[in-house]
């Protein structure tokens, strides 16, 4: 069995165990992270995989996770059908805007969906007019930027810049039960198993070898007929799809959905975990992505203003002497200890 297979058992052994050893509140906060993990995973098909520096996934993620916000809300909604912070607006009569999220269907539907259509069309117009490098990466972000200018602006639709909060329900689990909290651990556990599984396939297939061929050069991909803004943007699309699941986990797991969550901030701090953990290997990502999330909750309570630049600067440290990121420094130790193993030993008289 190969180190690949014994570290991917091994993670699945502990994350099933974790609900019998930790805590609720502890419990609760492994799965936020493992929400950010989910992220990840798409950010290193978008950025690894593709080269695509995606500094907006905050978008994607707050589509997702406003799109579940708005079925619960309503899903708890009291007399005459209204949110509790619709009630605090002063807004008298339900938006039409809202009214298709009170079928779980829809609201399901439009997790995956809305990020997705956003994706490819936001793909489509980029990519077309061959925008890469820097210069998407900056319109990624303005885009998350302005996203957090609309949804503070809408305050009886989103609730402004306090979001949404107060959920007690999810698709009939009571989220005020500690069994309940568990149950929204372990749908939030598999999910992130299915997504590393679809993106392992995706990555191994022959559309996965294409993508990077696009990344490494997109020129000669076009010359030999085939079409990389199309493959950039159907990855594009995938990692948007992916970070809108997280989302509307994210809102039964922390309770909450706000502006404050899914800005320029927030996004990048998901660029760094996957930075951090190596994002051209899948599990790296993941796993910076835990890491980073915990070091912040740890850290952050002793070093809350300093927190940042010290992300910061790591970020750039990665950057600079670990490109591949962490897993990248274990596959080098590890091939320098296996040429060490293959070299001849000299015998001396």
């Amino acid at each position: 069995m190969t180190w690949g297979r014994v570290s991917l058992v091994a993670c699945v052994v502990l994350l099933a165990v974790a609900p019998l050893a930790l805590s609720p509140f502890r419990l609760g906060l492994l799965a936020k992270y493992l929400c950010f993990a989910i992220v990840a995973v798409g950010i290193a098909l978008a950025w690894g995989r593709g080269g695509m520096l995606t500094l907006g996934q905050g978008v994607f993620f707050g589509l997702g996770g406003y799109a579940m916000a708005m079925y619960l809300k309503l899903a708890e909604a009291g007399p005459g059908g209204l949110p509790d912070f619709m009630v605090w607006s002063g807004v008298e009569e339900l938006p039409a805007l809202w009214r298709p999220f009170a079928n779980p269907v829809f609201a399901l539907a439009a997790v995956v969906l809305l990020p997705g259509l956003v994706a490819f069309l936001l793909g489509l117009l980029v990519f077309r007019q061959r925008v890469r490098g820097a210069y998407f990466a900056i319109l990624s972000q303005a885009l998350a930027a302005a996203f957090v200018i609309l949804l503070v602006g809408q305050q009886g639709l989103t609730g402004g810049t306090n979001g949404m909060t107060n959920f007690t329900g999810f698709l009939g689990l009571d989220l005020t039960d500690p069994n309940g909290r568990r149950a929204v651990y372990a749908i939030t556990a598999v999910v992130l198993g299915l997504v590393f599984l679809a993106a392992r396939l995706l990555v191994r297939s022959r559309f996965g070898r294409l993508l990077v061929a696009v990344r490494d050069g997109e020129d000669r991909v076009r010359f030999l007929g085939y079409d990389p803004a199309l493959v950039k943007t159907i990855t594009f699309t995938v990692s948007a799809v992916m970070a809108g699941l997280a989302g509307a986990l994210f809102v039964p797991v922390v309770g909450i959905i706000s502006p404050a969550l899914l800005g320029i901030v927030p996004s990048l701090e998901l660029l760094v975990g996957v930075a951090v953990g190596g994002r051209f290997v899948l599990a790296g990502a993941i796993a910076g992505a835990i890491a980073v999330n915990y070091a912040k909750t740890l850290f952050s309570e002793d070093f809350a203003e300093g927190w940042l630049y010290l992300q910061g600067g790591l970020f750039v440290l990665v950057l600079v002497f670990a490109p591949k990121g962490l897993t990248g420094l274990v596959e080098s130790a590890r091939d320098r200890l296996a040429d060490r193993r293959r070299r001849p030993v000299e015998v001396t008289a």
